[in-house]
């Protein structure tokens, strides 16, 4: 999946050699730099972290299930 057809706030599983030591993880598109796409970045859910996005293979989308709330690092 191409970094360009990423969705604002929407949850991806992805991979990255640099992040979870190369495992599978979801990551979520965050807008937290600015609104326009040069400045979107991944938050690693579960870490206060953000990561760019030509960092990680997108595998897929990543269903939210509205029962499981996410919670950031910090709440």
């Amino acid at each position: 999946m191409a970094v360009t057809s990423l969705v604002p706030d929407a949850l991806y599983w992805a991979r990255s050699s640099k992040y979870f030591d190369g495992r599978v993880t979801v990551v979520q598109v965050s807008t937290v730099f600015g609104a326009e796409r040069d400045y979107w970045t991944l938050a690693l859910l579960g870490t206060d972290q953000h990561a760019m996005p030509d960092d990680f293979e997108i595998l897929a989308p990543a269903e939210h299930l509205a029962e499981y709330p996410l919670r950031q690092a910090a709440e």
